[in-house]
């Protein structure tokens, strides 16, 4: 909303005593309702607080069925977006995304990998926030556009979710790949010897883990993430917690941050098939693939697991469904 407001009622008022600005629509009216509500029931008589607290829960139940309705589920299939202009652009965002997330994370790892000495680069650390840093920026960027997945694991578990279609599903996950291969592919152009020399920035298991620890690391770590994901774009939680200003890709980025701290060490922290998939490709070393499966399964299963949370003991959908 701009500075020049049309004519009429000015959607913000300010208190009386100077407090913060809020909003006068229905928001505001129910916050004023409650505030009366619970001054008549300090000052009435013990008589009267029952059926005072039962009209103030009526009250607050009812504003939140007015705020809130259930988004429909998408369909399995939808022929019609394959004519829209929006799906492909949608598709070339994820692209274009997941090319600038490898291309600088990649870039970053090789930078530390390289050097002798690790108290002359940014280290884990350092790799850690480009990883959620870039997801901060880009899921910002992206999220008005094609939602800002950039990751096949996220769009795997919003899919099983029911928030996007089959079709837009797979094609999501076909072009954050090859933006992955992509980017990967111009990190090594710029420096080969040393891409090649360092590991490439390919995912792999590291000496003194098995795979099953491998493993058991990407789904937890997939899970954190896309858990993340829901609670940030849950619809439900933004009209119930409205008053609370919550920029969603601030808490998914700091998720990323967060895991890659934890799983550097342990696989290099995948968490994100086309990351894994585009260091591998370009990279194409044999122990760079042998592990490579970890990095698919892994994240599908973190991902399932979080929207069946979510899903069904958060949000508890498919018993409202049934009422």
């Amino acid at each position: 909303m701009g500075l020049d407001e049309p004519s009429g009622q000015n959607p913000l008022k300010r208190k009386e005593d100077g407090a913060r600005l809020q909003p006068v629509g229905k928001r505001g009216r129910d916050k004023s309702d409650l505030q009366t509500s619970f001054v008549c029931l300090v000052h009435c008589k013990p008589a009267c607080t029952c059926v005072i607290l039962a009209l103030i829960l009526m009250h607050i139940e009812a504003s939140m069925d007015k705020d809130y309705k259930e988004p429909p589920p998408a369909p399995l299939f939808e022929p019609g977006e394959l004519k829209s202009w929006s799906f492909y652009r949608a598709g070339i965002a994820e692209f274009v995304a997941t090319f600038l997330f490898l291309y600088i994370t990649i870039l970053t790892v090789m930078g530390v990998v390289k050097s002798s000495s690790k108290c002359s680069t940014v280290g884990i650390q350092g790799i850690a926030w480009a990883f959620g840093g870039m997801i901060f920026a880009l899921v910002y960027c992206t999220a008005g556009i094609s939602g800002g997945h950039i990751n096949p694991a996220v769009t795997f578990g919003l899919f099983l979710a029911r928030k996007l279609s089959l079709t837009r599903a797979l094609f999501y996950m076909v072009m954050q790949c090859l933006g992955a291969i992509c980017g990967a592919g111009v990190v090594k152009g710029f420096q080969k010897g040393v891409y090649q020399s360092n590991g490439g920035g390919a995912n792999v298991v590291a000496s003194g883990y098995s795979k099953g620890d491998g493993l058991g690391a990407e789904i937890v770590g997939t899970f954190i993430l896309v858990y993340t994901v829901f609670s940030a774009t849950d619809a439900k939680r933004n009209a119930r917690d409205s008053h609370v200003p919550i920029l969603a890709p601030l808490p998914i980025g700091f998720a990323v941050f967060l895991v890659h701290l934890a799983t550097i060490p342990i696989t290099g922290t995948g968490i994100n098939p086309a990351r894994s998939l585009g260091a591998a490709v370009i990279y194409n070393k044999d122990h760079a693939w042998d592990d490579h499966w970890i990095f698919w399964v892994g994240p599908f299963i973190g991902a399932a697991l979080a929207a069946l949370y979510h899903q069904v003991v958060i949000r508890a959908i498919p018993f409202k469904s049934r009422s």
